[in-house]
């Protein structure tokens, strides 16, 4: 049987993870895998956390099943931190497997709707996005979205594109902190993105897996929160992976706001049936960490103090990187690395030139070019800058 398998394609992040495990090198630099890294290059586990967990651990008397919707509370905590307001009667919400688990869901729930839509994707955009569609049975086809020679978002070539798009097709959008470029669109683009599919009889799609890692947790919302109110129908992905520090719980939320409270309810049933063959029933223990921190003031609190000095620190990144190659280069060229949002933002760079990156200096990039600056601790900056300008120089 197995030898009728084809060669599977390689996920590039994946791999990239696979290698830096391998490589012996005490200096190498991991710039590939999404995860917030301190200075020792340790991904902390936050305090609001650990305490959160503790009272779990005092209060809890079982580990049963929570239902295939998983826990509704946590899933209104979620909906009233992304939306900033109560819980409409029009929104439903399931607890999903991390953001992909999410997006996986909404995916399916789309191709239970309308098997024959496409979903447009940024381009570029991250690299599963389309993965996960596909193996939902749904097409994808993508629009313009970061112009790598201009460095910057082209809101004019996604507007002109919206107006090109069928109506009833959904379009994805990247709440905030864009994977990988980490530029976002300005909130006037988002009034006009609105206005265009609300016009075009478009579904809006939004992955909002960093919300508070770029300006804020309110201004990170911002767009999604105007899709919501002028938006009949919309799909939200949302992942506590980040701003929770909760990796490894795979804890996540797919939100859907319906026209009417039937349709919601009917959305929420369809949704616990697509998750029923994937996962059955999703993992508690993250869920109710997140749960028990929005619940309590003082929990909350501390929570949002941690998670702004998590952000802190990826500005200062920013701009350590920036200024590094302000002096190294005698340009201005990598500023945008500067005015950047979230985790993430592209370099220019060759294949071959990020596979020297990787074998004479030990540092990892994903394939597009796609760095981690929260992944860079600051005493590397220099180091990292310098590596890169090497490698840049070397093309005349």
């Amino acid at each position: 049987m197995l030898e009728a398998l084809p060669t599977p394609p390689v996920d590039p992040i994946l791999a990239l993870g696979g290698a830096v495990r391998s490589d012996r090198r005490s200096d190498k630099l991991d710039l590939g895998i999404g995860v917030f890294r301190d200075e020792a290059g340790h991904t902390p586990i936050m305090q609001a956390v650990r305490e959160a967990e503790r009272r779990l651990l005092d209060d809890r008397t079982t580990k049963t099943y929570v239902g295939a919707r998983g826990d509704l509370r946590f899933a209104d905590a979620v909906a009233q931190l992304i939306l900033g307001t109560g819980r409409p009667e029009r929104l439903t919400g399931i607890q999903a497997t991390g953001g992909t688990g999410a997006l996986r869901v909404l995916a399916g729930l789309v191709a239970r709707a309308r098997r024959d839509v496409a979903v447009w994707v940024p381009e570029p955009t991250w690299l599963n996005h389309q993965t996960i569609f596909a193996d939902a049975g749904l097409k994808t086809a993508g629009y313009p979205y970061y112009d790598r020679t201009e460095l910057r978002v082209r809101p004019d070539l996604l507007l002109a594109k919206l107006e090109t798009i069928p109506a009833g097709d959904v379009v994805l959008f990247h709440g905030c902190c864009h994977n990988p470029c980490g530029a976002d669109l300005p909130f006037e683009a988002w009034e006009a993105i609105a206005e265009v599919m609300g016009k075009r009889g478009l579904i809006p799609f939004v992955d909002l897996a960093y919300q508070g890692f770029g300006r804020g947790l309110d201004e990170d919302a911002a767009g999604v929160r105007l899709l919501a109110a002028k938006m009949p129908e919309l799909l939200i992905a949302f992942s506590c992976s980040k701003n929770f520090g909760l990796y490894s719980e795979r804890t996540g939320c797919a939100l859907v706001l319906a026209e009417n409270e039937a349709r919601a309810r009917l959305a929420g049933e369809h949704m616990a049936l697509v998750a029923r063959p994937l996962y059955s029933m999703p993992p508690d223990h993250g869920s109710a960490i997140v749960r028990t921190i929005l619940e309590d003031a003082e929990l909350a609190a501390s929570w949002r103090i941690e998670l702004s000095e998590m952000t802190q620190s990826i500005l200062d990144n920013r701009r350590a990187l920036a200024a590094a190659f302000r002096n190294a280069t005698g340009t201005t060229g990598f500023d945008y690395l500067e005015n950047g949002s979230g985790m993430f933002s592209l370099l220019n760079l060759s294949p071959g030139e990020i596979l020297t990156l990787r074998e004479e200096r030990g540092i990892y990039i994903v394939e597009d070019g796609r760095i981690n600056v929260a992944g860079l601790p600051t005493q590397r900056v220099t180091d990292f800058v310098h590596a890169v300008t090497d490698a840049l120089a070397r093309r005349t």
